[in-house]
């Protein structure tokens, strides 16, 4: 009987580690909701843009999205309305004004 109780508190304590993983994963996840429409992309366009223009120099993506002040990925979708009309360019891995 001795063996089955060790079981069972084994069995309870990974049952408890599985539990304060799956919550620490699921407390990390960070969404971010971004509209779809050519409005709200132009205006994140005209954000990227006036972050390439203070700077004066190339950057990053991530640099980007600091100076402008705005997510990742409203920094890509406003990368992407700038890269068709020809106004960026890349450089290695970073972006400069065309």
């Amino acid at each position: 009987m001795a063996e089955k109780k060790t079981v069972k508190k084994e069995t309870a304590t990974k049952a408890a580690e599985v539990k304060k993983t799956t919550v620490k994963k699921t407390a990390t996840a960070k969404k971010t909701v971004v509209a779809f429409n050519a409005e709200n992309v132009g205006f994140k366009a005209g954000d990227v843009y006036q972050a390439l223009a203070a700077a004066e120099k190339a950057l990053t993506v991530k640099e980007i999205t600091k100076a402008a002040g705005i997510s990742e990925e409203e920094t890509l979708l406003g990368m992407g309305w700038l890269f068709k009309e020809g106004k960026i360019v890349s450089v290695e891995d970073k972006i400069t004004l065309a």
